[in-house]
């Protein structure tokens, strides 16, 4: 029997695109957050028209999810005529939250769309409870906390500011090396801000050191000999520690990335609701599910993991030395899209053949192998792989997915 007296958290699962978005919603997101075509963090994404975001925010709605949108940019003055056309826009639309980061940005919402959420984005530092109370006098709802607060820290700002006032803290995904995400080497190195959604991700860089009367003369930058990669932090992951985010008091588990696939996403919001509903269920149920928690969240692509701030600093097994690239061990083929005569149709990610033996990934937590029996193209004709992305692909599997379900295989091709 589930232990009432826990409050359950809220899951709040990034989405890209109205594909991830659904995919979200389908796989356990109690909420997504989206940005649109302006005013959001992450430029690159391919985020949401106004037609799209209209459709994503009924799709979720129709399935009991919450849309926050962000608008979290560091505004400047040129930026606030068409910001307060956004929030008009986005006062049609009826998004459930707002995320923002900037005063200005947050005063013309409050102004132009009281009737929604204001959540304040971790970029604008919120490190105390007085902070967290600033904020709630002027209206805030929900408050995000700085990447750089320990669980200890957080239960405090739980302890000074009201209960109904809520508290957002990231659980999974990348770290930023700088604090609370305030990083200029982006706009130096190639003139694309990141504090207005372009960031070119330059920590990820091989760095070395140039003495100055030396010109062209790279010397690397060791430490203990581990390689040169010093920017590059640890992923975030706190699929262990659910028992520890709840008596902290944190109201909503943000899973990050918005640049992210369907399959990753599905794969990481998966998880956690079953790790949330486990616990919920009780901390026995948890703790005996464990062993598959950490097996699935390893399933996702990652850089080595860690629990970045929440148990203290991190000293330097907090960044990775060797190397910046993800450890991939699931690759994405394609989402269900139809079925008909015993087929059913993809559009296809990455290449696989006739004879593989794949994955069916259901959103109950259900993982089922089949082999491709036949593969055929868009004008019908059958075909042996498909090596192109975009394709659209009939299949013909040994057992019969669900739309929806996506479709994955182990391994990097």
């Amino acid at each position: 029997m589930s232990d009432n007296t826990k409050k359950r958290p809220e899951l709040l699962v990034p989405a890209g695109s109205l594909e991830v978005l659904k995919t979200a919603v389908r796989y356990g997101a109690d909420a997504v957050y989206i940005g649109g075509e302006v005013f959001s963090l992450r430029a690159k994404a391919k985020n949401f028209s106004k037609e799209d975001m209209a459709e994503g925010i009924a799709y979720a709605h129709a399935h009991g999810a919450k849309v926050h949108v962000t608008a979290n940019i560091l505004a400047h003055n040129y930026d606030l005529a068409e910001a307060r056309k956004y929030f008009a826009e986005l006062k049609e639309l009826g998004p459930d939250a707002l995320i923002i980061s900037d005063p200005g940005m947050f005063t013309l919402a409050k102004e132009i769309c009281p009737e929604i959420e204001i959540h304040v984005s971790t970029q604008a530092n919120n490190t105390n409870y007085e902070t967290f109370l600033f904020w709630h006098r002027l209206g805030a709802k929900r408050v995000v906390t700085a990447r750089e607060l320990s669980l200890r820290e957080i239960a405090e700002i739980r302890a000074h500011i009201p209960e109904d006032m809520e508290i957002e803290s990231f659980v999974h995904g990348a770290m930023c090396i700088s604090y609370s995400g305030r990083c200029l080497l982006s706009n130096y190195f190639t003139g694309r801000d990141a504090n207005r959604g372009a960031c070119t991700h330059p920590c990820r860089w091989k760095y070395a050191v140039m003495e100055e009367t030396r010109p062209g003369e790279y010397l690397p930058v060791y430490e203990n000999e581990r390689g040169t990669y010093i920017f590059n932090s640890r992923d975030l992951c706190m699929i262990e520690y659910i028992p520890e985010l709840v008596s902290a008091g944190i109201d909503s588990y943000k899973i990050e990335g918005r640049m992210k696939t369907a399959l990753y996403v599905a794969m990481v919001a998966r998880t956690y609701r079953k790790a949330i509903d486990f616990y919920m269920e009780s901390e026995e149920c948890y703790r005996e599910h464990l062993d598959w928690l950490r097996t699935e969240i390893r399933k996702c692509t990652y850089r080595q993991y860690s629990t970045g701030f929440y148990f203290g600093k991190p000293d330097e097994n907090g960044q990775i030395y060797d190397a910046n690239t993800y450890i991939i061990e699931y690759i994405y083929l394609g989402q269900i899209e139809m079925i008909g005569d015993g087929r059913c149709r993809i559009t296809q990610k990455n290449k696989f053949c006739v004879g593989d033996t794949i994955e069916i990934m259901k959103a109950d937590g259900r993982d089922v192998q089949v082999q491709v029996l036949a593969m055929h193209n868009a004008e019908g004709e059958a075909v042996e792989s498909c090596p192109h992305a975009g394709e659209t692909i009939w299949l013909t599997l040994s057992e019969q997915p669900e739309v929806g379900d996506l479709l994955r295989m182990e391994g990097s091709r």
